[in-house]
């Protein structure tokens, strides 16, 4: 549907009285204290433009804003931008920015800044090259109003503004560098509520409250504290003990979580994850000489039981599919099982069509199994996986690696032959789907993109359709249409959509607010005095 006006403004007092429970707080917010967020993993950076790695999503948003934040629903509202219209055939978004912001180095932030970031994230940015796909040129005709145009609608386009997708960053940092490299990309400067101060590798990262920052009355913290404890039994430990007062993408193990729920001093919150809903899947690399065969790709979807992964890896704590479009994206996601039920004869059958016929000691063939280390349930899931190949006689080794080293492997070097990894759907399948499939986003070296080295005519094609298609029904289909194509091809396989839990500290109020939740800016955050 064509929108032609989105001018909006923010207003406090219907919003609380939509929200309701942990998310908004209706106490006076208290000024000063330190807030301690914990991940499970140290970034790879700490700017949202060259990776979309979750921990990087983490932390972005605190220096580095967008131009819109929204609502639970996906609703657009102000941030860099304070009011914005959409032409009526969809071509042209023009966006009137915030008056007298500043970089955190004092200079002007501008129309400039936003021209040359969306051009940039068109560049670099792994979902950047399918989000602004269309976008030809972004006009400015004066320092506060940059105008995107568009060659042809893009009708997701509204919702990719936020700060952790979009980040708008500083022209005059970045032109003439290669963004890739900058090292600012590591010490970032923005215009949001934090600024950064120290990175000790290893351990955590430190911003301090930005006292220029243009909303005057915030950020209510005097500092930011990101820590990075990798082990799960840790963080939960953390959380006892209060050295932890935040975390979010269920941040420990899952089997503690119900014990966690008992402790008086924590609280639980599915709020703050409707801009990014994920899917695990196990994704095949179709250069490997076993899974370029789609009779070898097809045995293994026989074999897997999703169920069983959900209660063995996720604890129930989610949703089995088969589509690569999360079952949160209602409108798009499509609920039909599998096209390969469990059925190990037919697995076995299909091994032995394909000429992988069981040695003398039961075995087929080896494989290595890569997972990606950002969470103990990918791991888990790669055990169960290990375990039924192991019974169609595929013995199945699992290789362990940092993050860094898993997404060069499997994003630049291409080393691997299957990989348990997870993909993030976002708002909308254009952006966060579209990558994974398209033909054209194989690209090594760029995270997260076609590592599977898929090419399929049919599927660009209705992916490319559906990024114009302004017709809501007539994108439904095309998405249908795709959807069921790569559930028969197989590049990889659809698993589970995971259920994200926030756990913190009662003492924290205000912290998912947005439909990005923890990996929004945290400006309205504040914490009860110790």
């Amino acid at each position: 549907m064509t929108l032609s006006s989105f001018r909006r403004s923010l207003c406090a007092v219907a919003l609380l009285a939509c929200l309701t429970g942990s998310a908004i707080s209706a106490e006076q917010p208290q000024r000063g204290g330190t807030l301690n967020v914990v991940l499970n993993y140290e970034p790879p950076a700490l700017i949202a433009l060259t990776t979309v790695a979750t921990p990087a999503l983490s932390v972005s948003a605190k220096v580095t804003e967008g131009l819109l934040s929204y609502d639970f629903n996906l609703k657009p509202e102000p941030q860099l931008a304070t009011s914005w219209e959409i032409s009526p055939d969809g071509t042209r978004y023009t966006f009137h920015l915030r008056p007298d912001v500043k970089w955190q180095d004092g200079k002007d932030f501008t129309s400039a800044d936003v021209a040359y970031s969306i051009e940039l994230l068109k560049k670099v940015h792994p979902r950047g090259s399918s989000t602004f796909a269309n976008v030809t040129q972004v006009e400015t005709p004066d320092p506060l109003t940059a105008i995107i145009v568009l060659s042809r609608p893009a009708p997701y386009l509204i919702k990719a503004f936020a700060a952790a997708e979009s980040p708008i960053i500083p022209r005059h940092i970045y032109e003439g560098t290669d963004a890739l490299t900058n090292p600012h990309n590591n010490a970032p400067i923005g215009t949001g509520p934090y600024i950064f101060e120290k990175w000790v590798r290893g351990s955590y990262i430190l911003y301090k409250r930005n006292p220029n920052y243009w909303d005057h009355s915030r950020p209510y913290l005097d500092q930011l504290v990101v820590k990075f404890i990798p082990d799960p039994a840790a963080r939960s430990v953390a959380f006892e003990t209060g050295e932890a007062d935040l975390g979010y993408r269920t941040p420990v193990a899952l089997n503690d979580v119900a014990r966690l729920k008992t402790l008086p001093q924590l609280a639980f919150e599915t709020k703050g994850n409707s801009y990014s809903f994920n899917v695990t899947t196990l994704q095949f690399n179709l250069d490997d000489p076993h899974f370029k065969d789609l009779r070898v790709r097809q045995a293994v979807a026989h074999a897997i039981n999703r169920n069983v992964i959900l209660q063995v890896a996720y604890f129930g704590l989610g949703k089995v599919t088969a589509s690569p479009i999360a079952p949160g994206i209602k409108e798009y996601s499509d609920p039909a099982p599998s096209p390969y039920d469990f059925n190990i004869q037919a697995a076995n059958d299909l091994l032995d069509q394909a000429g992988y016929k069981k040695g003398p000691d039961g075995t087929r063939f080896s494989v290595m199994l890569d997972y990606n280390p950002i969470a103990e349930d990918m791991f888990k899931t790669a055990e169960y996986v290990r375990s039924a190949l192991s019974k169609l006689g595929i013995k199945v080794t699992l290789r362990s690696q940092d993050l860094s080293t898993f997404v060069r492997r499997i994003y630049t070097d291409r080393d691997f032959s299957f990989t348990v990894n997870g993909h993030s759907n976002l708002f909308d399948p254009t952006v966060g789907v579209q990558r994974i499939y398209w033909s054209k986003n194989f690209r090594k070296g760029v995270p997260f993109s076609n590592a599977s080295d898929y090419h399929n005519p049919e599927v660009d094609r209705l992916l490319e359709a559906a990024q114009t298609e302004n017709d809501p029904q007539k994108r439904v289909e095309e998405f249908r249409q795709f959807q069921q194509i790569v559930e028969k091809e197989l590049p990889d396989i659809s698993l589970i959509s995971p259920q994200f839990i926030t756990i913190y500290n009662r003492r924290v109020h205000d912290h998912s607010v947005t439909a990005d939740g923890i990996e929004g800016n945290l400006s309205g955050v504040w914490v009860d005095k110790k």
